[in-house]
């Protein structure tokens, strides 16, 4: 790779994060008697900036039975890739070509009834069932059938000869927010939607509806599959905590310093001058910036590690590049910079990054540009972590 700044991508600590989530569902199960809820391993958006590819190939190893995405390009990236699993198609197919359903063995989500009838459509055409999942709206208000009218949207979807629905499934809107009661409403009323479906002659299939949030907080949220994706990748959820996990980062973000100048007294730094010195300082650039995927926001609120200590961003993050203050630390071009990672004792998480400019860690890693090499490692070799 030309460019320093790298993404370095341990799949051992992807594969660790999976077994660690197997084996919160296995002892809970045990406790009360239950069936083992299986896992559909969520990885869309790229498998939240951490490679698709590589990514699916690796939870196959580690055992995955499924894994999910977001449409159908990336359900085919993931087969070019060489991932033989099951993959689940969350996004909506009404305007989509539905020839990939078929030639990439993917299995979608039926959300609307625009979705059912094109399925049914090229189903027939082709002399072939599809097998998907039906997705009921609890009232998140984005896609799926309303629980609450059914009765009217379903018996056509019910009685389609080329749909096999093999799965029911729902989204919570507010599984990140502890104070919020909405999350036991919205099981309330998938359970309701549910029964409602066996009476209309739907058969005993699967439900799933547990995302990384909630798997956290309600193990009645977990039903027959949970659908983990953040914490695949070893990032809690905020607010929540995980303590019953041992989850390890898999992604660090690192570049190395190109120049380092000094700044006197009551000059600016970067476009718009927004940072000024008030006493000498010593500056190092990164190549690294916005269209790297990196928030302008970071500016004055977020830190880079440099030989083991914490510095400040400082002005205007640009397209291309940074600007930090490594006054007192005798930097030097070529010097190792972490941005998510850890470097000796210190360390910066995506989790932290993400409350310093006051969003979420899975923009912070989704966000990620494609000028940004991906290393993946098999091991926890290969830098910061």
């Amino acid at each position: 790779m030309i460019r320093p700044t790298v993404a370095t991508v341990r799949l051992a600590a992807i594969q660790s994060n999976y077994q660690a989530i197997r084996t919160l569902v296995e002892a809970s199960a045990r406790v009360v008697s239950d069936p083992v809820p299986g896992i559909i391993a969520v990885v869309k958006a790229n498998a939240y900036g951490h490679g698709a590819g590589e990514v699916g190939r690796a939870l196959e190893a580690a055992g995955a039975t499924m894994l999910a995405c977001a449409d159908l390009e990336e359900g085919m990236e993931l087969r070019q890739a060489g991932v033989g699993l099951p993959i689940l198609v969350f996004g909506a197919l009404s305007v989509s070509d539905l020839a990939a359903v078929f030639e990439a063995d993917l299995m979608p989500t039926v959300s609307t009834p625009a979705a059912a009838q094109a399925l049914e459509r090229e189903g027939a055409a082709r002399g072939r069932p599809v097998a998907c999942h039906l997705k009921i709206d609890t009232g998140m208000n984005r896609l799926g059938f309303r629980h609450d009218n059914l009765a009217r949207t379903m018996p056509a979807v019910l009685v389609s000869p080329h749909l096999e629905i093999q799965a029911v499934y729902t989204h919570f809107a507010t599984g990140n927010e502890p104070e919020s009661e909405f999350l036991d409403e919205q099981r309330r009323r998938f359970d309701r939607a549910y029964a409602e479906l066996r009476a209309m002659g739907l058969a005993a299939v699967p439900r799933h509806a547990a995302g990384s949030a909630s798997l956290l907080r309600d193990e009645r949220t977990w039903y027959d599959w949970v659908r983990p994706g953040l914490l695949l990748y070893g990032i809690v959820p905020p607010p929540l905590a995980a303590a019953n996990l041992e989850l390890r980062p898999a992604l660090s973000l690192t570049s190395r310093i190109v120049a380092v100048k000094g700044a006197r007294v009551g000059e600016g730094v970067g476009y718009g001058l927004r940072w000024t010195t008030s006493e000498p300082r010593t500056l190092a650039i990164v190549p690294a910036g916005y269209a790297d995927g990196l928030d302008t926001r970071l500016s004055g609120r977020g830190s880079a590690l440099v030989r083991g200590q914490r510095v400040p961003i400082v002005g205007a993050v640009s397209m291309d590049m940074l600007t930090i203050d490594v006054t007192g630390l005798d930097a030097e071009p070529g010097d190792d910079v972490v941005l998510i990672g850890h470097q000796e004792s210190a360390e910066i998480t995506a989790r932290e990054m993400a409350a310093a400019i006051g969003t979420i860690p899975w923009e912070i890693v989704c966000r990620l540009g494609s000028r940004i090499g991906r290393s993946h490692v098999a091991d926890d070799s290969g830098g910061p972590a």
